[in-house]
This record gives structure tokens, sequence and C-alpha cells, in this order.
């Protein structure tokens, strides 16, 4: 793509590498990058003003212990870059702790404005996601060698390690963490369920206490997690519960029944993405924010399409025409603090 010219870091002063994607929302950065499917990425957001709101107390937990105003304990994204950052104080919301300046510092991420997001977001558009590198003025930019991440296995960089429990419902749901956004615990646990979130590894397959399997979103190359693609088939195999994937779950799940999967141009990452359902023809504005997607042509006997995107006429959901098997790239029902 070559360099783009001088901007003003607003974050931590640091040299990052990684792939540069682009988002289209315009509320919603404190979700977007606490998701941990942006892992070591350098997100870029499209709407021109960003910061305006501040951010919220990290502090603070729900219900469940869960962070309330996050969806994870962490920021993800390698670094940010913006049009225009909001001056630090000048953040206006009721429930605004600090700047989102100030949060990244903290957070030790680098963040750019003064970058034309448009030209950017339209060089990404041409060329198509790409391997990026942010070098600050002190350091050397032969010294950091560009990477692609999705080489490894980056679920097992986000994914939890211990097992963990939410909710006190009758029924319970088995949740697989390949990058768990702490909404989709809410979500689950707010409806009834008791919610055992487990490992992306965990052998699921040797479960049997759960009434619905869950597997999460998440970041990379779903062709990465070999061996949770395995479990899931030989769960899928014995037809025996209710399966549900989400974004890369959605992925991980085709691959199981024998579908292939690649990746996208420059991914579909906003919350204005249109998809029309098959059954009915009628068209959702969804939230989505995934860089691969399921190839339709190679689904096999007895399942089907559920949703396509109207943008670039990708795949957003398969169904099975008689098992309880679903699964969509579409997570998020609301975008911001409430998401």
């Amino acid at each position: 793509m070559g360099p783009l010219s001088a901007a003003i870091s607003t974050g931590l002063p640091k040299s990052v590498v990684g792939e540069i994607v682009f988002q289209t929302g315009m509320v919603g950065y404190v979700e977007s990058l606490t998701d941990p499917s942006y892992a070591q990425q350098l997100l870029t957001l499209t709407y021109p003003l960003i910061g305006n709101y501040g951010v919220p107390s990290t502090e603070q937990l729900d219900e469940f212990g869960l962070p309330a105003f996050a969806e994870s304990d962490r920021v993800w994204p390698a670094a940010l870059i913006v049009e225009k950052m909001c001056a630090e104080g000048e953040q206006s919301h009721w429930q605004a702790v600090q700047s989102l300046s100030e949060w990244l510092r903290k957070a030790d991420v680098p963040c750019l404005a003064g970058i034309d997001v448009r030209q950017l977001t339209k060089k990404i558009r041409e060329t198509g996601t790409m391997k990026a590198k942010l070098i600050i003025e002190s350091d050397e930019a032969k010294s950091f060698n560009f990477i692609d991440v999705n080489a490894q296995n980056l679920v097992d960089v986000v994914s939890k390690k211990e097992v963990s429990s939410y909710g006190k419902g009758d029924l319970k749901i088995l949740a697989v963490d390949c990058g768990l956004k702490y909404n989709q615990i809410r979500c689950l646990a707010r409806r009834g369920f008791t919610v055992k979130v487990v490992p992306w590894n965990h052998p699921i397959d040797q479960e049997t206490d759960y009434d619905g399997l869950f597997i999460s979103n998440g970041p990379g190359d779903p062709e990465i997690c070999a061996s949770l693609v395995e479990r899931l088939a030989n769960i899928v195999k014995r037809a025996e519960k209710p399966v549900f994937g989400i974004c890369l779950g959605h992925q991980l799940l085709a691959r199981a029944i024998g579908a292939s999967t690649y990746k996208l141009k420059y991914g579909n990452r906003g919350h204005n993405q249109p998809c029309t359902h098959y059954a009915t023809g009628r068209c959702f504005i969804t939230s989505q924010n995934h860089g691969y997607a399921v190839d339709e042509k190679s689904l096999p006997d007895g399942w089907k399409a559920l949703f396509t995107n109207e943008n670039d006429g990708t795949n957003e959901g398969i169904v099975h025409e008689i098992q309880a098997f679903f699964q969509c790239p579409v997570p998020s029902g609301t975008h911001g603090w409430t998401d």
C-alpha cells in the first residue's frame, strides 16, 4: 500500500505490526476495542470523530461479575487509526470516567489520528486486507517485519484457559470460548440459562451434561482450529443436542460438516450490513465482524443457506433442514454501551 502521510499519536507512542482492517460503525468503539476478534489488527474507524463520549468505568461489574461496559478484560487491536480524536477533557457522557486517548495509553495501545480514513478505507477496499505496520518517528521501520497474523492460532491467544460458569438457569449451555464476547454470556444468562464457558481446546465431544452447544466468535483463520473442527464433527454426527455458532463459530461448524471457508478481500466489519433471509425475503440490517466466509457451494446435502449479505453476496448463515443446527456471523443486536 505504501506509507501514509505523517499523523499525530494520541495513544501510546509505540511501533506495532499486524493486519490493517476498517470498521464502519458510528458508535461502539469501546465494544470494538475490547472485542477479541480484533486481536493483532490495526483497526481503522471510518466515522470522522471518535472518542466524543469517552470511556465508561472498566471496573463496574454486572450481575454476573463481568465488566458491565466491555466485551472482554482488555483492549485487543494492535493499534487504532482514526481521522479525528476527541480532545482530552472534551468527551461528554454521564458515565464517562476517562478519555479514549487516556484509556489507550493505559492499555499500551498506540493510536494514530489525523489520517484521511476515507482514502485509507478506499485503498483497503481496492487492495484488500493487508499486512501493515505503524512506526513512530524514533524507530527504524526496517527493524519491524511484516507478519501474517492469520498464520498463527489467534484463538489460542484470546481464549480463556479455565472453565467458568454464569447464571443459574435450569437449562445448560456449553459455550466454547474462541474469543467469546461478554455480551454473549449476558444474553444467554439473562434468558434463564446456566452458561458453562470452556476453552477452545476443551474436549467438548466428551461433555454430556448440557442442553445446547454454543460456539463463539473469534479471530483468525478457522482452518487453524482443526482439533476443534474434529470435535464439532463428532458432535454433529451424533445429532443429539442443538448447536449454534456465531461468526468464527459459524465457520468452524461449516468446516465440521465438510464445507469450505475462504478469506474475504476486506471483510465485513460494521453495524450496517444488509442481510436477506432466504425463507422470507426480508432484509435485516446487521452488525458484523468477520474476515472469512463460508462457501455456499460446498454445503453438503441436508444443509442450506440462511442469510446472504447484499453488499458482496457472501453467505451469512446456514441451517440444517432437519436437525437443530444453526449458525450465522451476526452476533450483535445493539451498538454502544448496551451492546
